[in-house]
């Protein structure tokens, strides 16, 4: 295995640890209305679990609300038991026509516990990558005892740190601006 090949295997798992992060952290909700609070929720559409967004139109019409049109009429009453049964915080009201989800107000007590939340989720991202640095320079040490000369196996290891700092950095930036837009009021 050559340098190139070792470096470029962990700065892609590294970017796969941030972008599950960045995934996760869409659906911490601080307040804001957000499609994204529906991602995880699913209706039993003839047969087969669908997302919600497989069988209505979701939109944002205001901060606060989120707007659910089913395509078929018929579906209001499985999408609004669905939102009940997916633990998602939120209590959907119907018309007949769409269903209305209205986010509550976020206390300073839920505001801490979801940036404890985020913490947790940075702390996860930052074990992989390191175990991503890590395996590349287990990658390193094999390679220079299968006939990779010594200053290169070291010169690797080397930047297998800087990535990791390089991706610590972007992991850190994400974090503080989910922090950020979860403390403001």
């Amino acid at each position: 295995m050559d340098t190139n090949t070792i470096l470029d295997d962990a700065s892609r798992r590294m970017q796969k640890a941030i972008d599950f992060l960045e995934e996760t952290l869409l659906n911490i909700r601080a307040g804001k209305a957000s499609t994204n609070a529906l991602n995880g929720v699913f209706v039993d559409y003839y047969g087969s679990q669908t997302p919600v967004s497989g069988v209505a139109s979701v939109t944002v019409p205001d901060a606060k609300t989120i707007l659910i049109q089913p395509w078929d009429k018929n579906m209001i009453r499985l999408i609004e038991k669905a939102i009940i049964d997916s633990n998602i915080g939120l209590t959907p009201s119907n018309n007949g026509e769409h269903i209305r989800l209205t986010m509550p107000p976020v206390t300073e007590e839920r505001r801490k516990e979801l940036v404890k939340q985020v913490k947790g989720e940075a702390e996860n991202a930052k074990i992989s990558l390191r175990n991503a640095r890590r395996d590349a320079v287990e990658a390193f040490k094999k390679a220079q005892k299968e006939g990779m000369p010594e200053d290169e196996a070291k010169d690797g290891e080397t930047r297998s740190q800087k990535l990791l700092e390089k991706y610590t950095k972007l992991l850190d930036v994400a974090i503080e601006k989910k922090e950020k837009e979860i403390m403001t009021v």
